[in-house]
């Protein structure tokens, strides 16, 4: 910002002041009455001779919500798709359970259905009515021992499934929250950087202003 430049702001806002300080207060109030046309050129000028520091904060600060914006539409997208992935795992892993019990329970009754027909034929034979009766009992508790087991597994093999799905779906979930919280971070961190930089930049300007006013102040030295 130049000397010139400087002195253009000075006035300026000297003008300002003098303009408020001036102007003609409202009857039973601390309000006044300004000129709208010469207030608003004095505005304009003032505007004119800022210093180009000034917009670009503005656009560091539009860029900043524009980073903000985008991490946390990649995070919902993110999280969408882990979601996504967990629920057509564990669809799946609930489809192959009941794929399998529904296998066990057709071969337990196809076992018991056999079991029940032999020992129908051998009832049949009065001859060996008795070792029929037992071998018929036999069969039927060794099928329902087997109907009973292949359940159990079944059973199990659905539940450790279901377990896998949802620590899968929630290994995903957890990777999808820290990967947002890390996108947010980083547009947090540029931004705060910049902007240091922009106000460290604003602070030596307005000293620098504020030296050449103290010195436009002063009398020339003999």
């Amino acid at each position: 910002m130049t000397d010139h430049t400087l002195v253009q702001a000075d006035e300026i806002l000297t003008e300002l002041v003098e303009l408020v300080e001036t102007a003609r207060t409202l009857p039973m109030s601390s309000s006044c009455i300004l000129p709208r046309e010469r207030t608003l050129d004095l505005l304009d000028a003032l505007r004119d001779v800022l210093p180009p520091e000034m917009v670009q904060a503005r656009a560091i600060v539009a860029e900043r919500d524009r980073t903000l914006a985008d991490a946390q539409a990649r995070a919902s997208e993110v999280r969408e798709a882990a979601q996504s992935e967990a629920d057509s795992s564990l669809a799946l892993a609930r489809a192959d359970a009941e794929q399998l019990v529904a296998g066990a329970r057709s071969e337990s009754e196809a076992v018991i259905k056999a079991a029940a027909e032999e020992q129908q034929r051998l009832v049949a034979a009065s001859t060996v009515y008795q070792s029929a009766a037992d071998a018929a009992a036999a069969t039927l508790a060794d099928a329902a021992d087997y109907d009973a087991s292949t359940r159990r597994a079944a059973d199990e093999h659905a539940a450790s499934t279901r377990r896998a799905a949802d620590e899968h779906a929630a290994a995903t979930r957890r990777e999808a929250e820290e990967y947002a919280a890390k996108l947010r971070a980083d547009a947090l961190d540029y931004a705060d950087r910049t902007l240091a930089g922009v106000v460290d930049n604003l602070r030596r300007l307005a000293a620098t202003a504020e030296n050449g006013r103290i010195a436009l102040g002063q009398p020339a030295q003999p």
